[in-house]
């Protein structure tokens, strides 16, 4: 039996977040009294760096920080978490990611990010780091740094024969079909939405939304429904994933928990099927925590929700 760590590659963001806790979220033109703030480690890709690396994973970041006062901050907590930093970029002369993040009494939120050096990472960097991408079970990719970069990094793994998992958030307004050419695509709800061009609300819908991204070239598809659970479809068998009930503090890592522990699982070899499920406990606990990387799980942890035979 291999016992070999799965290996992970995440290119992605790495960003300082600075948390507000509040009642409710600000509408526009009002002003509120927050109840509390906290500069937390953050970025969708560091986040899902970390979750891999929580969930059992050998982890690698690819990305850029600035030279600010969040810099070493940032590169500790990733060294502390056990995800290798050799292929992350110091950028002179530019500030680190930053993200906004305020969180409401019933864990909805509202984010705007400053990309910072993460709007730096770039081709060059990719083929930089290319030998490092070849050597990966599965490399994990998000839309917070350039798409330029992300589509080169796609690329290169395609060539190597490293399976890509793509968590596309940010949502651009139009999505190309290069990166729905993966082995992986993971879209919430409002983001499959987009990319289908309809609503989804029934299993009907969903499967409809499945089918049209297999046809752009994605070999599997999982689409995350929050509370409802998430529907998964590897183009010849659809499955609907009931979500873990759990009591919702702060939904904002709840996706990066559920990718990062989603693509360990496909590196150890499971069945996506399989790997959703795990996934789904993953981001479930989550979702019971405040703030992003505190909150991601460990792999005891998420095995103590699952069903035995669902590891």
């Amino acid at each position: 039996m291999n016992t070999r760590a799965a290996k992970i590659v995440v290119l992605g963001s790495i960003n300082m977040d600075l948390v507000i806790r509040c009642k409710h979220l600000s509408r526009p033109g009002e002003t509120i009294i927050a109840r509390s703030s906290d500069e937390v480690p953050g970025g969708k890709g560091a986040n899902q760096a970390v979750a891999a690396a929580r969930a059992g994973g050998d982890v690698t970041m690819i990305g850029r920080i600035g030279d600010d006062a969040f810099s070493n901050r940032l590169m500790d907590n990733l060294i502390r978490e056990k995800v290798s930093v050799d292929t992350v970029i110091r950028t002179p002369e530019t500030a680190s990611g930053l993200a906004v993040v305020a969180v409401d009494d019933v864990g909805e939120n509202s984010i705007m990010v400053v990309p910072g050096a993460n709007a730096m990472l770039s081709v060059n960097d990719v083929h930089m780091f290319a030998d490092q991408i070849g050597t990966a079970d599965v490399m994990m990719v998000q839309l917070e740094v350039p798409h330029s970069t992300v589509l080169a990094a796609i690329e290169v793994a395609r060539r190597a024969g490293v399976r890509v998992a793509l968590d596309p958030a940010p949502m651009p307004a139009c999505l190309g079909d290069g990166f729905l050419t993966v082995d992986v695509v993971c879209p919430n709800q409002t983001e499959a939405e987009s990319i289908v061009g309809h609503a989804i609300e029934t299993v009907e819908d969903a499967k409809r939304a499945t089918a049209a991204m297999h046809r752009r070239g994605a070999r599997n598809v999982i689409l995350t429904l929050g509370g409802r659970g998430a529907v998964v479809s590897d183009g010849a068998d659809f499955q609907w994933i009931d979500a873990t009930p759990v009591t919702v503090v702060d939904t904002t890592a709840a996706g990066d928990a559920f990718a990062g522990a989603l693509a360990v699982r496909l590196a150890e070899d499971a069945d996506v099927f399989t790997a959703a499920r795990f996934a789904s406990v993953a981001g479930a606990i989550a979702a019971t925590r405040l703030g992003a990387q505190p909150g991601l799980p460990t792999r005891p942890e998420i095995e103590n929700l699952l069903n035995p035979q669902m590891l």
